[in-house]
Parts: C-alpha cells; structure tokens; sequence
C-alpha cells in the first residue's frame, strides 16, 4: 500500500521505557486497545521518535523553508521524500544553534517509583536579563502507520488519541494526546534528489533485525546492496515483549550508515520507508536513502556505464 498515517503525540506524563524510542511494537499494542481485529491486524507501525517542541529551521533539503515556532510539535506539510525524515532524527539537527540546542535536545530524567523515568517537559532557568524566568519545553512523539489493506487508513483520531506507552502505565505515566496527524501518499512525493544522482548511501533509522528468539521468526542476511559486512558494524542487543514474555533480537545498531550498492534507489527509498526485514511491521528496519554525490552529463561520460550491477539474489532492495 502506497499511503502512510503519520501521528504526532504530545506526551502528558513522564515516560518508563525504552530511552531511544517508543517501539513499534508498543505503539501497535496500544491501538490494538482501540480498534477491532479485523483492523489492527493489517496495521504496521513504525518506532516513534522524541522531538522536542521548539523553535527551528527547516533543513536545505526540506520542501518548506524558514524559521518556524515549535517545529517539533507538529506536522509541517511532505511533498518530498526528504521531508519525512525531518523528526525523524533523534538529533533533531533543524534545531537552531542560537540556542542550546544540545540542553534542548536532551530529557530530564526523574525517579519515579525507582525507575528512572524520561520527563515529559523540562523547565530552564533563563538569563536575569530575558522577560521570562523559566522556559518549558513540552516533548513529542514522532511516528507513523501503514496497512497492507487499502481500506485501513486513515485510523480514526478518536483511536490515536489518549495511548499510553512505556512501564507503570496502571500508575498514569506514559499518556499521550494526538496533536497532529495527516496522510501521505508516497507515489506523489519528489524523490528528484535520488534521481538526480548515482552514489547514495542507506541510514539506519531503527535497528535491523538479523536474529530472533520470537517464536517461528527467521534470522535474516544483511541485504547484498550494503556495501558493508555485518561484522564491519555496530550490534545491539533489543527485546521484543509479548504477552509479559521479552524475545531478544540481535540487531544492526541504527543510527549507522551503509554504502548502497544497488541500482533503484527511488524502488529502495519507498521499500525502506515501510521497512525491510524481520519485525518490520513492528518498526524495525526502516531506512533512509542519501546521496554521495550529484551525477551530471560529465560525470556520465568519464564513468561510462553505472557501476551498479543487479546480483541474481531474492529480495528486492
């Protein structure tokens, strides 16, 4: 299906949980609270992450330019493929350098009931000099759904609204409320950065899952259009929980970049934003598409032929 949901939960309480993400995998439990089965079990949701609302700039590559209020705590328009990955960076980099930006980016974290638990705003003293004393930075959770059945989308707002994430939930912590939503259509989006280029590397958004002790869950190969060997990058242990019992996963740490060696990168942007791999459908996988380099008339020339060579291997990348 070629439409995605994206959701932009404000959270109400401090958060138990996972310190990088909301997994999706929790996010597909909650609306599994809210919608019926014949519904939920078409949905896949992707991990959901932090953004801080603050003032900031929206990046080069973005559709939309400026300064923009409490950028984070909403959905600006995406009529490019760049513009999904915008609150999709936990450095959040359109964050503006006039202010501190790394203190803004960065939870409080509070015990509660000893947990450490991650603040749901942070209040800032201000210079003597400032209007106000205090500044509070209210904090947002960034992510979105998709379905393999063309009726699902959109999930109604009166589903998405009210979820609750993380640890300690019967104790109130981890609400949220809906403060944005809206549909995405990944055919009309311009993907003319890809087209427009011939050397592109893969970031990984969320972790790529290469083994599983989930139940009937198969181990899966690094894909051949990765340049690197999985002994070349970064591991990292997760757990998937399922009915109070956790599963570990073995997974290529996100937040890595690959070099791409396939040929149809416009075919492996659009694959990477539904995600790839095992777990997919609970937010694993999910990669974004760079280029190197801009390729011209020239650069064209003095190559002849492209380098990249489609291997006789499953899979399309």
């Amino acid at each position: 299906m070629n439409k995605i949901q994206q959701i932009n939960w404000k959270l109400e309480m401090d958060y138990i949980g996972h310190p990088y993400y909301v997994s999706g995998n929790a996010i597909r439990h909650a609306l599994g609270q809210q919608l019926p089965y014949e519904v939920h079990c078409h949905l896949h949701a992707s991990h959901g992450i932090f953004a801080p609302g603050q003032f900031g700039k929206f990046p080069d590559a973005h559709s939309q330019n400026g300064v923009r209020p409490y950028l984070g705590s909403g959905l600006p328009p995406v009529e490019s493929y760049e513009d999904l990955f915008l609150l999709r960076q936990p450095s959040q980099p359109w964050l503006l350098d006039s202010r501190p930006r790394d203190a803004l980016n960065t939870h409080d974290v509070r015990r509660q009931s000893g947990h450490p638990a991650l603040a749901h705003e942070m209040i800032q003293g201000q210079p003597a000099a400032e209007r106000n004393q205090y500044q509070t930075t209210k904090w947002y959770v960034h992510a979105y759904l998709h379905a393999d059945r063309a009726d699902i989308l959109p999930v109604d707002e009166s589903a998405l609204d009210g979820l609750q994430f993380g640890g300690k939930r019967n104790y109130g912590y981890g609400v949220t409320r809906l403060k944005d939503t809206q549909i995405v259509d990944l055919e009309a989006l311009d993907y003319s950065r890809l087209e427009d280029n011939n050397a592109f590397r893969l970031e990984l958004v969320t972790p790529f899952v290469v083994a599983s002790e989930y139940p009937n869950a198969a181990d899966q190969e690094i894909p051949w259009w990765w340049a690197e060997e999985c002994d070349e990058l970064r591991e990292r242990e997760e757990q998937l929980l399922e009915q109070c019992e956790a599963h570990t996963l073995q997974t290529v740490d996100h937040g890595q970049v690959v070099t791409y060696e396939g040929d149809r990168p416009v075919t492996t942007a659009k694959n990477g934003i539904r995600r790839i791999g095992t777990h997919s459908k609970c937010g694993f996988g999910e990669l974004r598409v760079t280029p190197i380099r801009p390729c011209n008339n020239h650069c064209q020339n003095a190559k002849g032929k492209a380098k990249f060579v489609e291997k006789p291997v499953p899979g399309d990348p």
